[in-house]
């Protein structure tokens, strides 16, 4: 019985994880050292109470049959929507967001723990409609995705709600959707997020104004040309579906759909966002246009990633840091930190330790028996690289900046305990993914 226990543990993935919570430890202190050599935060403390108790959790859930969730799913699914729409009336405002519920210092942010809540109620959703049509697995799944989502964007967190639609992809992907539908809800985000950004890059970073961005202003000139895209979408479906138009009829439908999709949700979504969190999201084209407002993180970040050269600087030896430099420097940018004081060889540990993370992810897709462990662990993988690229392109200046902390390094309880529950869950379906039933 002891042998058995001691079996469902993956030490190398145990090894990886205490690795990178050490390193989350040292540069959070290291980010709470000031000018002066003196600490002026309790955060490395409250971070290494985290990593204890979601140690806790991840054994927990590691030893817990991974399979009895999919009878509890949707009670979690249901308490993940309540909680969400619970923050949204009584959450706390927290850098824009009202996405905290807490007392005190202490405080929770549900759209953290409801990813894995939603991973697995997806993975769920997966398994049931194994016998539908296509088009019904995609539209479960999507209307699945679409309420946690939506609440999540009316706090409004951007940064966060997107991380659901990774999760959401690469789930569709393994569980056979086809791409064509995939491909749509990912290309529909896509363009709802570019005509929502565009007036506010047409303001702010373009060189010279275009005067075609005057569609997306002119609410006349919106509901025209989206009518008119809705008209030639209608007529495409009607003459490939009745009339049994050639196949390139269908592509055009499907296109136009989109289009006139995204000008819809896009005038919605800009509504959500104010200004100012837009040009957050795309001053990473041209930071030194507001390099004392929204481009400061960037210009920071990248100082101190190129000041740590190849060995970097030493530890506690860093200056964009400890001058407060870098705002946010224990949770978005962690990884700056790093750079600075660990050089490039430190973030390439980072990225090798990532890599291994994900490769071990695939690993148990692939040899897992069972649908609804290779669902969850599909879902996780597309969590854990969507969190990882985008925070370190964040950090160098080549992706917008989101405040998607990377995980496992960044200070925050909720980020760090779903990493950690990611995990258990992860071991728990490595050690029974031979297991049908």
């Amino acid at each position: 019985m002891k042998n058995k226990f001691f079996a469902m543990f993956d030490y190398l993935l145990i090894l990886i994880i205490l690795v990178l919570v050490s390193m989350s430890v040292m540069f959070i202190y290291s980010s709470s050292i000031n000018s002066k050599g003196v600490s002026v935060t309790n955060e490395y403390i409250k971070q290494i109470i985290w990593a204890s108790i979601g140690f806790i959790i991840m054994i927990g859930i590691t030893v817990y049959d991974y399979r009895k969730f999919e009878s509890i799913s949707l009670y979690l699914y249901a308490f993940l929507i309540l909680l969400l729409i619970y923050t949204r009336i009584f959450g706390r405002f927290v850098n824009g967001a009202k996405s905290w519920i807490g007392i005190g210092e202490f405080g929770i942010q549900p759209s953290e723990f409801g990813k894995v809540f939603f991973i697995v109620f997806l993975a769920r959703v997966f398994v049931q409609t194994q016998n539908f049509t296509p088009f019904k697995r995609f539209a479960y799944a999507t209307a699945a995705l679409i309420v946690p989502m939506g609440l999540i964007l009316i706090q409004p967190d951007l940064g966060t709600a997107s991380v659901y639609i990774p999760i959401y992809l690469v789930m569709c992907f393994i569980a056979g959707v086809p791409l064509t539908y995939i491909m749509y809800v990912f290309s529909l985000g896509m363009l709802t997020i570019l005509f929502a950004i565009l007036p506010v890059w047409n303001n702010e970073i373009a060189v010279s104004p275009h005067i075609f961005i005057s569609i997306f202003t002119n609410m006349k000139l919106r509901i025209v040309l989206t009518g008119a895209i809705l008209i030639i979408t209608l007529v495409g479906y009607i003459i490939r579906r009745y009339l049994h138009g050639q196949k390139y009829i269908f592509w055009i439908s499907y296109a136009f759909s989109i289009i006139a999709f995204a000008l819809i949700f896009s005038l919605v979504l800009g509504k959500v966002l104010k200004d100012y969190q837009i040009k957050r999201l795309i001053i990473f084209m041209d930071p030194n246009k507001d390099p004392l407002g929204a481009g400061w993180n960037i210009i920071q970040s990248k100082v101190a990633i190129g000041a740590g050269g190849l060995l970097g600087q030493g530890y506690l030896m860093g200056t964009q840091s400890h001058y407060r430099f870098l705002p946010q420097q224990s949770t978005d940018f962690i990884f700056s930190i790093l750079s600075e004081e660990f050089g490039f060889l430190g973030g390439c540990v980072v990225f090798i330790l990532y890599f291994l993370i994900l490769l071990k992810i695939l690993y148990i897709i692939r040899k897992c028996s069972n649908k609804y462990g290779m669902y969850i662990c599909a879902g996780i993988f597309g969590m854990f690289s969507f969190h990882f690229f985008i925070n370190v392109g964040m950090v160098m200046g080549i992706m917008p900046i989101t405040g998607i902390p990377l995980l496992f390094l960044s200070y925050g309880g909720s980020s760090l305990l779903t990493a950690m529950s990611c995990i258990g869950l992860l071991m728990n379906i490595n050690y029974r993914k031979a297991d049908l039933k």
